[in-house]
């Protein structure tokens, strides 16, 4: 797959980081094709991810973190294969300030959190999630501990670019059957652009769709994935 010219250079940190580091992957994203961004990963054995798959959880964190001016999304927990990752993500901007891509570095915690479970289990007097060391049951709980805020101006930008290369690159010019509507809103529903206040109607306009109409829309994704879960 070619690599953003923009990117290119993160090739290298993204070897360097998995070389330095035990436990570590990174992911390179190009994100001005987010349904395939990923071009690049180093060392996949942490979550297995391949080029040519798309972002997970990019857009739940930056709601999180306000879209921060310096692109650091620091230090957020996800499960994967059973294992908790922790992970950080540096968003990469090109020389007009438009978004390219993302590095992501992902570490297995399983061997720091077992080290704690066994610290906690020669202090047996303390409560089993323990106030002075953090087990990895406490741990897993993290991302549900982050309130989320409304979402900044600089998140909504930044939602509408994905939504607009989303629907560039599915549409190409020409009007979405119903059937493939109904996968690039599922697309959408799993990244996180529905938590995005604004994003209903945004969709709707670059979809040229009634409110109403995109509503049921994503009613059937929900309710087509909750039956493909039973």
């Amino acid at each position: 797959m070619t690599i953003h010219p923009v990117l290119r250079p993160y090739v290298g940190v993204a070897d360097l980081l998995v070389r330095t580091f035990a436990h570590c992957e990174v992911v390179l994203h190009d994100l001005t094709v987010p349904q395939r961004s990923v071009v690049y990963v180093a060392n996949p054995v942490v979550t297995g991810r391949k080029v040519g798959e798309s972002f997970e959880h990019l857009i739940e964190e930056a709601i999180k973190a306000g879209n921060p001016e310096d692109g650091i999304l620091a230090n957020y927990y996800f499960e994967k294969n059973g294992r908790l990752i922790r992970s950080s993500t540096l968003l990469i901007r090109d020389d007009s300030e438009r978004l390219v891509g993302a590095l992501c570095i992902n570490l297995d915690t399983r061997a720091a959190t077992q080290a704690m479970d066994y610290l906690a289990s020669l202090l047996p007097g303390l409560p089993p999630s323990g106030k002075h060391l953090s087990t990895s049951a406490s741990i897993a709980t993290m991302p549900h501990k982050i309130a989320r805020e409304l979402p900044e101006q600089g998140v909504q930008d930044f939602v509408a670019d994905f939504v607009d290369r989303i629907v560039q690159e599915d549409a190409c010019g020409e009007r979405l059957s119903r059937e493939a509507r109904l996968r690039m809103l599922e697309f959408m529903d799993r990244r996180g652009v529905f938590l995005v206040k604004g994003s209903i109607e945004l969709v709707a306009q670059k979809l040229n769709l009634a409110k109403a109409t995109l509503y049921g829309d994503l009613d059937a994704v929900r309710e087509r994935r909750k039956t493909d879960k039973n």
